[in-house]
């Protein structure tokens, strides 16, 4: 149990800037082994950012909630996953081969497929979760804050899960140590299969106790990772760090947009 403990601290502060105790420390085969973790801590960061939609909406309105909460979570990360999502957006947007994509994502300035990426990818995220947050079905239908609540843990646990799978499927791209994401892609156990599905599915086969249909969710999330993980392949043989954080930002906007479809026909 101690171990776990150490392990989960690990990814705590790997993936977040939540404090975490003094003798955790990025340790190579501790990291490794937080993959498992890694959709929980989208359970912690949706849980915030829950947290504050319900307080901000409260005193404010709906779209200040959300736009507050969208804030919460990027703090909560330390922007990791958009920063992600924007990298990629200039490296395969201005790169035409793997070392000028790789040379492009490595460099910590912004350009413009990365800004345009971003703008367009945060508009998307407000008005799906306004839209969730105000459809009157869905309180009417589900038990109001409730299902709202496993909708934003669900949103992070299964994008997560979506992009940390990548990892068990397809080989890193860099050769070399240059990323501090390098030692989540050395090795894996079954361990850490079976932790990623347990926290990345569990939040999902809640929300579907009301409705099973909901589970279609899975269905176009995936097909996303699988298509990102193809076109990874296909221009940088494998994925970095950034390519799974650009998946964790789209499979995470197209859970959004998925349930506001499957929300018609409920």
């Amino acid at each position: 149990m101690k171990k776990q403990l150490h392990i989960f601290f690990t990814a705590l502060m790997f993936y977040t800037r939540i404090p975490c105790p003094k003798n955790i420390d990025h340790n190579p085969d501790y990291l490794n082994k937080a993959s498992r973790y890694f959709p929980l801590i989208g359970w912690i960061v949706g849980a915030i950012a829950f947290g504050v939609y319900v307080a901000a909406s409260w005193l404010w309105n709906a779209e200040i909630g959300v736009i507050l909460s969208m804030i919460a979570s990027v703090l909560v990360t330390g922007a990791f996953h958009e920063d992600g999502f924007a990298d990629v957006c200039d490296g395969f947007g201005g790169g035409w081969t793997k070392t000028k994509i790789l040379t492009i994502m490595k460099d910590s300035a912004i350009g413009a497929y990365g800004a345009i990426g971003l703008v367009l990818l945060f508009l998307l995220k407000y008005m799906s979760l306004v839209t969730l947050a105000k459809d009157d079905s869905l309180l009417t239908n589900y038990h109001s804050l409730f299902t709202l609540f496993l909708v934003f843990i669900t949103g992070h646990s299964l994008s997560r899960l979506a992009a940390i799978s990548i990892v068990f499927t397809h080989e890193y791209s860099r050769e070399d140590a240059t990323s501090k994401s390098k030692p989540i892609a050395q090795q894996y156990s079954w361990k850490e299969v079976l932790g990623a599905l347990f926290f990345g599915l569990l939040p999902l086969l809640v929300l579907m106790t009301s409705h099973a249909i909901i589970g279609l969710v899975v269905l176009p999330v995936f097909l996303a990772r699988y298509f990102l993980a193809r076109y990874f392949q296909k221009w940088i043989d494998g994925y970095t760090g950034d390519c799974l954080g650009a998946t964790q930002q789209v499979c995470e906007v197209i859970f959004y947009l998925t349930l506001l479809a499957i929300w018609k026909f409920i």
